[in-house]
């Protein structure tokens, strides 16, 4: 499928192309965590979690006629579309030119160019999480204007990022609705494209629900809209608007033999976009609602040994201990084809449908078992196995050369533990020495629990003496050394 094509996140690498590249389709592993790191915040309900800028859009929304030509929606859409630097890297201005002959040499800046949708008046700024990946210094220019942004929050499982820049009075985009967005429906897409800013292009909606492997993050989540309207490197992070000039999308990803556009362009639904801005603003991250399940596609072939007339839905292929699904009775095998009325046809649609809904919000789900159709209702949990909103927490020390946070409810679930410590973020220092990378689980030091982040990091900084590690690789296979500390 698709063999020995390039995929490729459409941002731009000033002076080179910069992009990521992805060979074929890779695929992403979901992984995960939980407990004590967590700070619940408080219970919400969905009512009072609304958008931050108005929607025109919604399930009623209509499909405007096919217009005579884009003027209105490029008008409606351009002054929102922002140009956007990433610079990373030593900046060469702290260096002279002693450093160049005495062996330091030059070290040299990396900018990478981007784009972004301004989403409210008052600076919020909705773009890709690559775009800003690894950023020392964020510039949005605007109306010829440059601004310095600052990072509100970023999501590598959806590619999402939000920024903010000091101004008032922008012209925040229009939201539309990407649940309502037809295929065949005509689309344009604004961005800035080989640094050659406020562009526009148009095409079609050539297909939904598109899964292509690409996301990384614990909780890979991919329903891309595919478009035809070409999109080259610097679109990333551009808006995809109907005639209307309603945001339906962020540009993300484009397929390609060649680094640029040759036909395939793949955008985040605006519906799953704000709802991780949104978040992201509020509560400095995305509140994800687990309904207690992992689920797999329906193949020819499972679906000829299940006895099942379609391959529509999804089958249940996990369940978790103590989850919302195992308390409403969902078994592994049953087929899942519906939530909350309606109709899932793979894995994509199961998981946009999920993205919409808060912890504590209740669904009902129908499902096929043994050829004969139920429907239950559940509670979605958070990553706690709670209904609350959440902060998640870590302890990050320089010294430790780590973040370190608690595992979720998933992964206890996965590795069969009731607690630990998981190393992220990994750099040079301490623990690295002592030979430990990204995604080691602690469970134990010196025969004590290893449950709070900042209590087991203060404990690595200050110890000296023999140590004992008790853990899991990120591979759930069970580690214990005793090591020597000065």
């Amino acid at each position: 499928m698709f063999k020995n094509v390039l995929l490729v996140l459409v941002a731009f690498t000033g002076g080179l192309i910069g992009a990521w590249v992805f060979q074929e389709f890779l695929s992403a592993e979901l992984s995960v965590e939980k407990k004590d790191g967590y700070t619940l915040l408080q219970d919400l309900p969905n009512s009072q979690l609304t958008n931050l800028t108005h929607s025109n859009g919604g399930a009623e929304s209509q499909i405007s006629p096919v217009p005579d030509s884009f003027v209105e929606a490029s008008e409606n859409s351009t002054s929102s579309v922002v140009f956007i630097k990433n610079f990373s890297g030593t900046d060469s201005r702290r260096y002279s030119v002693f450093d160049y002959f005495f062996g330091q040499g030059m070290a040299q800046q990396t900018v990478s160019t981007g784009s972004g949708v301004i989403f409210s008046a008052d600076g919020y700024i909705i773009t890709n999480n690559h775009v800003i990946d690894k950023a020392e210094t964020i510039e949005v220019i605007h109306k010829k204007r440059t601004y310095k942004a600052s990072l509100i929050g970023s999501d590598a499982n959806t590619d999402i990022a939000v920024l903010k820049i000091e101004a008032e009075n922008l012209k925040a985009i229009e939201i539309g609705s990407s649940r309502s967005l037809k295929i065949g429906e005509w689309v344009l897409a604004v961005g800035n494209p080989f640094n050659l800013t406020s562009t526009v292009t148009a095409g079609i909606v050539s297909a939904k629900e598109r899964q292509i492997n690409i996301m990384g993050g614990e909780f890979p989540l991919e329903s891309f809209i595919q478009t035809d309207a070409p999109i080259n490197p610097g679109n990333s992070g551009g808006a995809l608007v109907n005639t209307r000039g309603e945001l339906v999308g962020i540009n993300t990803a484009i397929l390609s033999r060649t680094g640029s556009y040759t036909g395939y362009g793949f955008a985040v639904p605006v519906d799953i976009a704000t709802k991780i801005a949104n978040d992201l603003i509020r509560f400095g991250e995305v509140q994800k609602a687990i309904p207690g399940v992992e689920v797999s596609v329906i193949t020819p072939d499972r679906a000829t040994e299940m006895d099942l007339k379609t391959l529509d839905g999804v089958i249940v292929s996990h369940v978790i201990r103590n989850g919302a699904a195992e308390k409403s009775g969902i078994k592994v095998n049953d087929v899942i084809v519906q939530v909350d009325g309606n109709a899932i046809s793979g894995k994509g649609s199961f998981e946009e449908a999920l993205s919409y809904y808060y912890p504590g919000d209740k669904i009902s789900i129908s499902y096929l078992r043994g050829g004969k159709k139920n429907s239950i209702e559940l509670t979605l949990q958070n990553l706690l196995g709670g209904t609350g909103v959440i902060k998640r927490s870590f302890y990050s020390s320089p010294l430790l050369g780590a973040k370190l946070e608690t595992i979720n409810a998933i992964e206890m679930d996965r590795f069969g533990i009731p607690y630990g410590i998981k190393l992220s973020g990994m750099t040079r220092g301490y623990l690295r020495d002592l030979g430990f990378g990204e995604g080691f689980i602690l469970t134990s030091l010196n025969d004590e629990p290893a449950k709070d982040p900042e209590v087991v990091g203060k404990f690595l900084e200050d110890f000296s003496g023999q140590l004992r590690v008790e853990g899991l690789t990120p591979g759930g296979r069970s580690f214990a050394q005793s090591y020597s500390v000065r």
